[in-house]
């Protein structure tokens, strides 16, 4: 771990509440609401050859995530856009991730926090492949998770916020303990949802079966490879689906921004191979993402 670079010491620039800002100076101060309530929304987004893949729908979906939580982002769609493309044409990002995030900041500390100023930043950095190259290639092995994803009357579980992903963290780092380079997670009632971070797909006699997003996360990616399935004539079943379900499945794979299009080679006890589907859906989704405008 001795040649990570941490993330508050790089050089570069963050997009920090309307201006470009040297990188180690984008901070903020230890009782902003947001650290101590997680009163903060974000959104992840790839960066494919210089643009950024689906960046209205994105920056959308953070306007929408903060609106969830009952603060508004100063700043319009156009707005944000723009400052994502600028900070990475600012930083010569030819691939790579591009993190915005906007929480409540330090006027006021404790529950309540309706006079607090709300904070943007966007920042971007290159990203190689989530997983690892190898791990996509062979298919990535998950454990079931110990921590349900909660129902819809008990947290906004439509937002892409904070708080939602304390679960994500231990899930992950407790499957990594054992091997595994992610968790599978299952809802409140005991199906299967998604895993820590990805939507999933179980693809049975060339059908492909997904979770209903009705407690999670209706990926971006998630709804790119479903148009993607359809043009090539998979029929695509969203639906309640059970984990007794998983051995029986002929492929699984697991699609989201950071993950893209991942294939999955082991849930527990349960081998898979990367199949024909996967494989070609990874391939489309990669033309895709690349596809000039």
């Amino acid at each position: 771990m001795a040649d990570l670079i941490p993330y508050d010491d790089r050089d570069g620039v963050i997009w920090f509440d309307g201006a470009l800002v040297p990188w180690r100076d984008a901070k903020l101060h230890v009782l902003s609401h947001g650290l101590h309530y997680a009163s903060c929304v974000f959104e992840g987004e790839r960066v494919y050859d210089g643009r950024i893949f689906k960046v209205e729908e994105h920056t959308q979906r953070l306007l929408d995530s903060a609106e969830a939580l009952g603060f508004e982002i100063p700043y319009s769609l156009e707005t944000l856009v723009d400052a994502s493309k600028l900070v990475v044409k600012e930083l010569g990002i030819g691939d790579g991730y591009v993190r915005p995030v906007a929480w409540r900041g330090a006027e006021m500390m404790g529950v309540s926090a309706q006079h607090n100023t709300i904070h943007v930043a966007i920042a971007t950095w290159a990203w190689p492949a989530y997983f690892g190259e190898d791990a996509v290639t062979r298919g990535i092995k998950l454990k079931t998770a110990r921590w349900r994803r909660p129902a819809p009357d008990t947290a906004p579980v439509t937002a892409k916020c904070a708080g939602l992903y304390m679960i994500c963290t231990l899930s992950k780092h407790e499957a990594e303990r054992e091997g595994c380079h992610d968790a599978l997670m299952l809802d409140w009632r005991g199906h299967v949802s998604e895993a820590t971070g990805a939507n999933i797909f179980l693809v049975q006699d060339g059908v492909l079966h997904t979770p209903t997003p009705d407690c999670f996360l209706d990926g971006i990616t998630r709804r790119t490879v479903i148009a993607l399935a359809e043009k090539r004539g998979y029929e695509v079943v969203e639906r309640a689906v059970m984990p007794e379900e998983i051995p029986k499945s002929d492929e699984i794979f697991l699609t989201g921004t950071a993950a893209e299009v991942t294939p999955v080679g082991a849930i527990d006890d349960h081998n898979f191979q990367v199949g024909p589907v996967t494989r070609t859906l990874m391939a489309d989704y990669a033309a895709t993402v690349r596809a000039k405008d």
